[in-house]
């Protein structure tokens, strides 16, 4: 198990502390941990929280999760249950309420958002220009964890930095371009319809590295990086910060090798053909423009459809059986 301590800080001007050359070489490559001086800001504080956690449940719900109840690091999302009490009396109970309680978009709060331009600008003067202009949106999200509690295996459309506030927790990370751990058609259906196909196979657990999380520490996860948490016996806070890169980088690719792979074709996983890479992504991106322009509860419908209509691991859609290509 690796674990970093937290440097003393150097520039009371700065809010986190890292080796520059890792912004540079292994941004949305490669997992790597840095520390940081947020633990003990005022934005973090359980009263502080409860203020913004209320304020989301009231203007933005669609931004707040919380659930109770998760026991198996392959569980779903979808299959945990639902808090019994409001989202600040979970927060209250957080000690025994064995909840996981998500704060997204934290950053449309003033204060947060002020946090996060500060943090993107520190990590950002680093980048390579050209994978910082591929970046479409940032976003701030909070974690407010029961002790011991999980946070079940996944892998996330967004490169993330994952900053421990409060408690200690362990992440486990996978290689993502391991093929047993995460076959190519998991990754086309979590992009696809699912944000839970990512499986968790307890066979591999041995390949993860894992990395303890402390207060002041934290660790960058690229995009399609499996992961699973396990938190301590204590309270944990963690802020999460997001790069959301243009879906043409990565995301459109694996949408269209989903739909090929629907009709019964073999799609050439993205990276390994220029011109075809190019194709589909001009017609994923034309597709997925056109499905953005309609009312959610059609898209989510369509998806639904997806899910229940596949057929073997081919994934194969009735109507379309047969077909020879």
């Amino acid at each position: 198990m690796l674990a970093v301590e937290p440097r003393e800080k150097q520039n009371t001007r700065t809010s986190l502390d890292f080796d520059p050359e890792f912004i540079r070489r292994r941004l949305n490559c490669q997992w790597f941990a840095l520390t940081h001086h947020l633990a003990d800001h005022p934005l973090f504080t359980l009263p502080r929280l409860i203020q913004l956690a209320s304020t989301t449940a009231r203007e933005r719900p669609d931004c707040l999760h919380y659930d109770v109840g998760a026991s198996a690091v392959g569980q779903r999302w979808d299959e945990t249950s639902a808090s019994a009490w409001p989202v600040d009396e979970t927060i209250r109970r957080i000690e025994d309420a064995g909840a996981w309680i998500v704060i997204r978009q934290a950053h449309l709060d003033p204060d947060y958002g002020e946090l996060l331009r500060e943090c993107i600008h520190e990590l950002m003067q680093h980048a390579d220009a050209e994978l910082a202009r591929q970046i479409r949106t940032t976003e701030a999200i909070l974690f407010i964890t029961s002790p011991n509690r999980l946070t079940t295996y996944h892998i996330d459309r967004e490169c993330n930095f994952l900053f421990q506030i409060s408690g200690d927790k362990t992440i486990y990370i996978f290689d993502r371009e391991d093929r047993e751990i995460l076959p190519e058609t998991e990754i086309e259906r979590f992009w696809a319809v699912d944000n839970n196909a990512a499986i968790y196979k307890p066979q591999f657990q041995n390949r993860a590295e894992s990395f303890l999380l402390r207060p002041g520490n934290g660790v960058h996860i690229p995009i399609n990086s499996p992961h699973w948490l396990q938190n301590g016996d204590n309270i944990s806070i963690s802020l999460n910060i997001n790069l959301q890169f243009k879906d043409r980088v990565a995301g459109n690719l694996y949408r269209a090798n989903y739909f090929l792979r629907r009709m019964r074709l073999n799609p050439t996983p993205p990276g390994r053909s220029r011109v075809g890479d190019a194709v589909k992504a001009r017609v994923a991106t034309g597709i997925k423009n056109a499905i953005d322009a309609t009312p959610n509860s059609v898209k989510d419908a369509v998806k639904q459809f997806f899910r229940r209509t596949e057929g073997d691991n081919r994934g194969d859609l009735p109507l379309l059986r047969g077909v020879e290509h």
